[in-house]
């Protein structure tokens, strides 16, 4: 198993990013499966000098000969033995061949040279920086020891390489582990990873949520708000106001359905309704109350007096909406001028179910067209009372020259 040298959890040999954090599993060090064991290497024996041992002097007792104590590295020999080699990056460099030994005086015994050592066996040599030779001491000769001449310089055979052997390692067999393909790559993950362990793709995707319906994107339902953040309280609020509306306009329903009636009224159009009966409470000599709804305003329906009324009937119920009087003799303000006209009169307005509305009327002193708008629904009778009246004189009644009814259409 592999550590990830951010989170620490353990992966798979064969993966390449942590499955946790999915950080880089390539930079963390790791030591081969199967390393090779290191092989004994047999310790260098020092190479003991061939030539003879140097002679006591002459009346001193003969020193025993002793033989250096085994060390890692070969220690260099004297200068007036042997010439200094030089240093080779080789573990164990080859024998030269020795020097051959100088003559010893006559009459001292030469002792046997004692047997080459064998070499030893070739050890595996592993790449490391060269050892740097130590330095050589030159050491002084004794007093009692003749001192030898120099030896010359002779050409050292360079050490062989040796070429590492080769291990044959075991190979495993790659066990691709059963689980979800990575969408990226396709690469099979273990369960409950994170990332991918070939390109440290993410697994665990968050699924796109649903587009919502057309109506939830109208205000109030434009957001969309977790459960028991408050939904069942606006769902109550909503049902509590539309109870609420239902209840007043229940309450209010004339002064809805009035309303309403108006708007039809300004938004429809209109036309001029007959009456089918005219009648009148008092009328001058020669002016009838037929008069005021001939559509001709050079003829006038007269009153007698203050008090007078004209009344029009009809026979199916309507919606009134405006009521027109043209008051005085004529339109032309010099005929206007000569007669008695109304400034104020009472509109009664009877309906179908026997309702009565009445509303006042007033009348500007000019010539031309005065009208009043109603809004009453199944008229099916108009009286017009006069209450007051402007240029009475003898002989001169109260003249309304034409009195036009309109419905809606």
């Amino acid at each position: 198993m592999r550590s990830c040298p951010a989170c620490g959890s353990a992966n798979r040999e064969d993966d390449e990013f942590c499955g946790n954090c999915g950080s880089y599993l390539g930079w963390s060090s790791r030591a081969p499966q199967n390393a090779p064991a290191a092989e004994p290497t047999a310790p260098a024996r020092p190479t003991e000098p061939t030539g003879p041992p140097a002679e006591p002097a002459a009346g001193t007792p003969a020193e025993p000969v002793t033989r250096p104590a085994p060390a890692p590295e070969p220690e260099a020999p004297p200068a007036g033995d042997r010439p200094t080699p030089r240093p080779e990056p080789t573990a164990r460099p080859e024998r030269s061949r020795a020097p051959e030994p100088a003559a010893a005086p006559p009459a001292q015994p030469v002792p046997a040279p004692e047997p080459a050592p064998r070499p030893a066996p070739p050890a595996v040599v592993r790449p490391e920086p060269p050892a740097q030779p130590a330095p050589v001491r030159p050491q002084a000769p004794q007093p009692s020891q003749p001192t030898e001449p120099d030896e010359p310089v002779v050409a050292v055979q360079p050490a062989r390489p040796v070429v590492r052997r080769p291990v044959v390692r075991p190979v495993t067999e790659s066990e691709e582990p059963d689980g979800p393909p990575c969408p990226a790559c396709g690469t099979p993950n273990l369960p409950g990873r994170k990332f991918c362990r070939r390109c440290a793709a993410p697994l665990q995707t968050r699924e796109q949520p649903a587009p919502l319906p057309w109506w939830r994107t109208v205000w109030p339902f434009r957001r969309r708000v977790r459960s028991g953040s408050g939904r069942a309280l606006r769902r109550t609020v909503l049902v509590l106001v539309v109870v609420g509306l239902l209840f007043a306009g229940f309450l209010l329903v004339p002064a809805g359905r009035y309303v309403f009636e108006d708007v039809r009224d300004k938004l429809g159009g209109t036309a001029e309704i007959s009456p089918t009966g005219v009648t009148a409470s008092a009328q001058a000599p020669g002016h009838p109350a037929s008069a005021a709804v001939d559509g001709l305003t050079n003829k006038y329906w007269g009153a007698p007096t203050l008090g007078s009324s004209l009344t029009c009937t009809f026979d199916k119920p309507f919606r009134l909406v405006g009521v027109v009087v043209y008051p005085g003799v004529s339109t032309e303000p010099e005929e206007f001028r000569k007669g008695a006209r109304p400034t104020r009169a009472d509109v009664i307005i009877t309906s179908a179910d026997g309702e009565v509305h009445e509303k006042t009327m007033t009348l500007t002193d000019k010539p031309g067209r005065q009208t009043m708008r109603t809004g009453i629904s199944d008229v099916v009778s108009v009286r017009l009372v006069l209450r007051a009246a402007s240029g009475q004189g003898a002989g001169r009644p109260i003249a309304i020259g034409e009195v036009e009814i309109f419905k809606r259409t």
